[in-house]
C-alpha cells in the first residue's frame, strides 16, 4: 500500500515515516526524563511546524533555533522560549528585539567581550533585558570560552551588570561526531558536562547567576549516564536520524525516518550503473560517510516500501543525475531495476539533505492512511 502511493508522487522528493519518527522522539524524551533534566529540541533539522508539534510538550517550548528565519517562523506559530544556537551577529540585534516585542523570549549565544557589551547595549536602549547564554569549549570543536577562562567571568559581569540578563552556559560537543559507540560518546559526554558545570561554578563563585546549564548533540545526548549539575539537554538530528548517525551507532539504520524519493531513468549496462533521477539538489553534496567504517556514498538505497537492498548505494550525484551501483568491493548481484522503478534513498545528512526540499510528504503511522504534506522553510 506505501509503495503505491508514493508511486503517484513526482520525484525526486522528500519522505517521513511518521511512526519511525515518532519512536525517535519518545527515545529521547524518555532518555531525558530518566536523566531529570528539560528536552530543548533544536528545531533546524526540520525546519518544519508541523514537525515541531511532535517535539514541543506544550507547543511553546523550549526550543532551539540555528538561524532567526527558524526563529521567526516557530515565534508565529507560538513557540515562545527559543534559544538562537549560534553566535549573535551584531546586525541582527534589531531582528531579536523585534522577536522579543513580538512575545518570544529568544536568548542570544555568545562567547566574547565585544559581543556582551553590544547585547548590554541594546538591552539598555531598548528597555528590554536580552538574555544570553555563554558559550563554552568542551573539545577545542568549533567556538566557546572554557571554564578556567578569565573572559567567562569577564563576559557574565557584563551581561549581569550592564541591562541584558545572564541565562546561563551552552555546550555542544562537536566532536562526539566521530567518537563510535554508545561508550565512546558517553566519555564525551561527562566531558560536555564537566565543562558546562565547572563554568557554572566559576559564574556562581564570583557573584554571578547562572540558572541554565544546557549541553547538547544527539551523540552525547543518547549516551549521557549522569547529567548532574545539568538543567537541560539538547539534540536535533534526532528526529530522522541519518547514515552518519548510523554510522557512528547513535541508532539503527532501520531507525531513519527520512528518504529521498527518486525514479529510475535510465542504466550504463556496462559500467552495472542504475541512473536516478535524484541528484546532489536532491540529495546534498553531503558526504559524512566517507571517514567512516563503511561509505555509503551520497545514500543507501531501498526499495519504494523502505526495505534496504543489499551493497546497492548511490556512488556518484551530478546535480540532476544519481549514479546507483553495488558498493566497492561488494560481491553481491545488482537487482533489476527497470525505467521507472521507484526507490527510496537514505540520506548521509539528514539537516542538509532537508534543506534541499520546500516539502515533507509524510507516510502517517495507521497503515492505509492517505500520505499528508508538510510544509518547510529555509532561509536566515
Amino acid at each position: 500500500m506505501t509503495a503505491t502511493h508514493l508511486a503517484t508522487l513526482p520525484t525526486p522528493c522528500l519522505i517521513v515515516d511518521e511512526a519511525k519518527m515518532m519512536h525517535n522522539i519518545a527515545r529521547l524524551a524518555a532518555h531525558a526524563a530518566r536523566l531529570g533534566v528539560t528536552l530543548r529540541p533544536h528545531l533546524k533539522t526540520t525546519k518544519s511546524i508541523d514537525a515541531a508539534r511532535y517535539v514541543l510538550k506544550d507547543g511553546t517550548g523550549p526550543a532551539m533555533v540555528s538561524t532567526l528565519a527558524e526563529a521567526e517562523a516557530f515565534a508565529k506559530a507560538g513557540i515562545r522560549d527559543i534559544v538562537y544556537g549560534v553566535g549573535i551577529g551584531l546586525n541582527k540585534l534589531e531582528r531579536v528585539l523585534a522577536l522579543h516585542h513580538a512575545g518570544c523570549r529568544l536568548t542570544v549565544l555568545l562567547d566574547s567581550v565585544v559581543q556582551a557589551r553590544a547585547v548590554a547595549k541594546a538591552s539598555r536602549a531598548s528597555g528590554i533585558p536580552i538574555p544570553a547564554m555563554i558559550e563554552i569549549d568542551a573539545d577545542g570543536h568549533r567556538s566557546g570560552l572554557t571554564p578556567a577562562d578569565p573572559a567567562l567571568i569577564e563576559v557574565g559581569r557584563i551581561l549581569h551588570e550592564e541591562g541584558a540578563e545572564l541565562a546561563g552556559v551552552l555546550c555542544h560537543a562537536g566532536e562526539s561526531y566521530s567518537a563510535i559507540g554508545q561508550e565512546a560518546q558517553s566519555r564525551f559526554s561527562e566531558i560536555e558536562r564537566l565543562a558546562v558545570v565547572n563554568s557554572a561554578t566559576a559564574l556562581r563563585m564570583a557573584g554571578l547567576p547562572c540558572p541554565i546549564v544546557s549541553v547538547g548533540s544527539t551523540p552525547t545526548a543518547h549516551a549521557a549516564k549522569n547529567l548532574n549539575g545539568v538543567t537541560e539537554m539538547r539534540a536535533g538530528v534526532y528526529v530522522f536520524f541519518d547514515l552518519v548517525m548510523a554510522g557512528i551507532e547513535a541508532c539503527r539504520v532501520s531507525d531513519i525516518a527520512l528518504s529521498v524519493l527518486t525514479t529510475v531513468i535510465g542504466h550504463q549496462q556496462k559500467q552495472g550503473w542504475v541512473i536516478v533521477d535524484a541528484g546532489w539538489m536532491a540529495m546534498s553534496r553531503d558526504r559524512g560517510t566517507a571517514t567512516q567504517t563503511v561509505d555509503q556514498g551520497y545514500g543507501l538505497v531501498c526499495d519504494a516500501a523502505g526495505a534496504v537492498i543489499p551493497d546497492l548505494i548511490v556512488i556518484k550525484a551530478n546535480q540532476e543525475h544519481g549514479v546507483i551501483a553495488l558498493r566497492p568491493g561488494s560481491r553481491g548481484v545488482m537487482p533489476e531495476l527497470p525505467i521507472g522503478t521507484v526507490l527510496r534513498i537514505l540520506p548521509n545528512h539528514a539537516c542538509a539533505t532537508a534543506a534541499q526540499h520546500q516539502r515533507y510528504h509524510v507516510i502517517p503511522k495507521e497503515t492505509g492512511a492517505p500520505l499528508r504534506i508538510w510544509e518547510r522553510f529555509g532561509g536566515w
